[in-house]
This record gives C-alpha cells, structure tokens and sequence, in this order.
C-alpha cells in the first residue's frame, strides 16, 4: 500500500504496489477544492469520487473522454506581465487530471491481481499505525532498543 510518496513506487517496482485511491481522491480535492469554479473542474471532480466505486475500465475510459472534451482547455497559456513568461491558464485543473493520469498504473493494482486480496485504499494499515502509536505513546519513556522490542511483539502478537 501506498499514499503517494515520490520514489517510493519506483523503489518498490518488484513488487505489487497499490496506491490509495483514497489519497487519489484527496490530491484531487487538494487541487480542485470541493467546489470547482470551472465547467472542467467540477467533471474531474466527479470522475475522481466515481474512483473508489467503478471499476479500471470505466474510469479509464472516463479520464480518457474527459481529457478528450478538456485536453486543449489544459493547453491554454497566459503570458505573466511581470516576468513575460507564458503559464499554463489553469495549473490546478491540469496538476490534478495528471496526477490521476500520472497514478492510474498503480490505483488498480488490486483490481488486476486478484489474489492474494489487496485492500484498494490503505484504511487498514492506517488502523494498525493509529493503534500501534498509540500503544507507544503510553510508554513514552521506552528507550529505542525497548521500543524496537515492543514493536516487534505488537505486530508479532497482531499477525500470529
């Protein structure tokens, strides 16, 4: 499982990785916010909710379509009067479509390879992570070598 830090997949390419269509969702949110201004936004926005609810080929083929409606809107460049620089019009709707683009080899790992089982969200490891450092934070004062024993027998006892 992973939510979304640079490399990490690239370092893990031997193995199957899933990253979160949870945390897909929310970079979305992040660049879009919740209410989208634009007429393109607000679509991108409901392809990335319909994410966790349909399955790889009907959300590829929506991205597909949507960037085929929207893709030379992405395009548009505004010159900056200070600097004399073209930008890209609207940064924020084309970083979140990309980042779905960008994401979409890795947010249907689970969907491809069936078995054994991967969560397609990590809600489970995030439970254990919540649960495990609350455990530490009662016993604070552990040491590193008491806390790498503590850990080791939390997990030990978890996954018998």
């Amino acid at each position: 499982m992973w939510d979304g830090l640079r490399g990490l997949a690239q370092a893990l390419a031997r193995y199957k990785v899933q990253y979160c269509q949870f945390h897909q969702v929310k970079t979305v949110i992040e660049y879009l916010t919740k209410n989208p201004q634009t007429d393109a936004g607000k679509e991108l926005l409901e392809i990335a909710y319909l994410l966790c609810h349909t399955d790889k080929e009907s959300f590829i083929g929506m991205l597909d379509m949507w960037y085929e409606k929207w893709g030379k809107w992405l395009k548009h460049r505004t010159l900056d009067r200070k600097t004399g620089k073209k930008t890209y019009t609207h940064r924020r709707v084309r970083s979140a479509y990309f980042s779905m683009k960008r994401n979409r080899r890795w947010l249907w790992t689970f969907y491809d390879y069936p078995e054994p089982p991967i969560p397609n969200t990590n809600n489970i490891l995030e439970a254990i992570n919540t649960d495990l450092k609350t455990k530490l934070r009662v016993h604070n004062g552990m040491s590193k070598r008491y806390r790498r024993l503590f850990i080791d027998e939390y997990f030990k006892l978890q996954y018998k």
